[in-house]
């Protein structure tokens, strides 16, 4: 695994360190985090040659006008995001929008899972992985 993309609600930043034994680590706070954590609301990182934002709540269909304006400034080709636990794929405006799911406890009746990215010359695609 070449990154890993983390859209909020971190929990328990054990969890980041965890992760970060497996590969380099690009987190966000979600709306339930302590604020006191080290992590930015929003993060840009590029990957294989893309760009990607990384931001907890995002409504695709529906941005509020701060996130426009980060997206408009920063171009990036891939948005990632959590908030609604929800899986999420789909291009809007030639952007890429992006939600892996739910990975905690199970809560709500939710399905939870996790996602991979494959990046490469043939574009990106997604692998979903059930929990």
């Amino acid at each position: 695994m070449d990154h890993i993309l983390h859209g909020g609600d971190i929990g328990n930043p054990s969890i980041i360190l965890q992760l970060e034994s497996i590969a380099p680590v690009t987190a966000v706070l979600g709306n339930t985090d302590d604020s006191a954590l080290r992590f930015q609301e929003t993060e840009v990182v590029e990957l294989g040659g893309r760009k990607f934002l990384v931001h907890h709540i995002v409504n695709p269909k529906s941005l509020n006008d701060s996130l426009k304006e980060r997206i408009a400034r920063e171009q990036p080709q891939v948005v990632i995001f959590g908030h609604t636990h929800k899986p999420f794929r789909e291009t809007i405006g030639g952007i890429f929008y992006f939600n892996p799911g739910y990975a905690g406890q199970s809560r709500f009746g939710m399905e939870r899972s996790v996602a991979i990215l494959v990046c490469d010359k043939k574009g990106v695609r997604t692998q979903y992985l059930k929990l």
